[in-house]
């Protein structure tokens, strides 16, 4: 995965990072505000007309202006200690609106939440921060991430800023990140090869935004650090997080109730994003695990994979498709187009909320949606 790289983050990035192209020349260093180090190289631009000492001089002078106004908007403003913000609201910075409206659903007017994913046009595992996201999660008081390397950008700005404010990480409450440390452990003590770690890994399923019950647990931490961070209000945050704890029991119930009449279910995915939903109606997920997992990658599907995964509609092996909306290619189209073909209903997902919808109200159409496929 490419790591992200933030106007704040490039300044203190590692002078012998790959990813930068090296150069042997005496490099200026500027320190702005003690937190900072600019380093620019002194040697002489290569151009075509003008001086070359010049035509550095100017470059130079308009790099730092322009870099010394991005820092000091990281770093003019920013809390070292993670306190609330001028408002008096405690300031949250979520990695995506989907924890960002759990956080308002818990908080209401005592919150002032700042989501950095908040629509489908952004990729959280490409996504570049910008200095004004940086600079609301210097002033945050509490961070939430999904984690599992979804997210990874939270990690590269909190670096950045040197916040050292309380970090929510959904798939660390979820227990995905313990529960995969022991299948690797056990992996090894078994003498697994290759294959077989590759097998273990590509079953990690990062997306726990989907797993009811970990949003639930989820819930439950953010009240606390909210109530931590402002216990003055603290009755406030946990009557709203058993309100909105008691909209989730009640969608983990009609799981289950799904279950009873549409697990064994055959369905195709183009990514795993939806798993744990479908997991949990008891749905078998029929897709060749080579398609779903060069798709997430955004690598090409191999051809013979690809074959098979159509044929999975024209040969009446599935009962739907459910497919991630926010990312397409002309492989998942092709998959698309063979299922509405073949008749097969379609089931859209996405990774962000849907506007004007809140989580609950998203995952309720969800299993609407799901339920109405598989039911005709």
């Amino acid at each position: 995965m490419r790591r992200p790289v933030t106007a704040c983050d490039s300044a203190r990035r590692d002078p012998g990072d790959s990813s930068r192209p090296r150069r042997s020349a005496v490099t200026l260093t500027i320190v702005i505000n003690s937190r900072y180090r600019v380093s620019i190289p002194t040697a002489p631009l290569q151009t075509q007309i003008g001086s070359p000492v010049k035509t550095r001089s100017l470059a130079l002078v308009a790099l730092l202006g322009s870099t010394a106004l991005a820092l000091s908007a990281c770093s003019g403003t920013a809390s070292s200690t993670g306190s609330s913000g001028d408002s008096g609201k405690v300031a949250v910075v979520a990695s995506t609106d989907v924890y960002g409206d759990l956080v308002r659903s818990i908080g209401g007017d005592l919150v002032d939440v700042t989501s950095i994913i908040d629509s489908p046009d952004k990729d959280p595992h490409e996504y570049e921060a910008t200095a004004r996201d940086q600079l609301a999660l210097s002033n945050a008081a509490l961070v939430i991430e999904n984690g599992g390397g979804y997210d990874a950008f939270v990690d590269t700005m909190i670096d950045a800023s040197g916040s050292t404010a309380p970090v929510i990480t959904a798939t660390v409450v979820a227990g995905l990140e313990e529960e995969h440390a022991h299948e690797d452990e056990a992996a090894e003590s078994e003498g697994a090869g290759h294959d077989e770690a590759g097998h273990e890994h590509a079953e990690y399923n990062e997306h726990v935004w989907y797993d009811l019950s970990a949003v639930r647990e989820t819930v439950t931490s953010i009240a606390d650090e909210l109530s931590t961070i402002d216990a003055d209000n603290a009755a406030t945050y946990a009557a709203n997080a058993e309100t909105l704890g008691g909209s989730l029991d009640a969608l983990i119930d009609r799981e289950a109730e799904l279950k009873g009449t549409l697990g064994g279910r055959s369905i195709a995915i183009t990514e795993p994003v939806p798993l744990y939903l479908t997991d949990a109606l008891g749905l078998v997920n029929a897709t060749p695990e080579a398609f779903s997992e060069a798709v997430e990658e955004g690598t090409d599907v191999p051809a013979t994979t690809l074959q098979e995964t159509l044929a999975l509609f024209s040969d009446g092996t599935v009962d739907a498709l459910v497919f991630n909306e926010q990312t397409e290619s002309s492989q998942t189209q092709a998959v698309l187009d063979a299922a509405e073909s073949a008749g097969v209903p379609t089931v859209g997902v996405t990774e962000t909320l849907p506007e004007g919808d809140d989580y609950v109200g998203w995952m309720t159409a969800n299993l609407d949606a799901l339920e109405g496929a598989l039911s005709s």
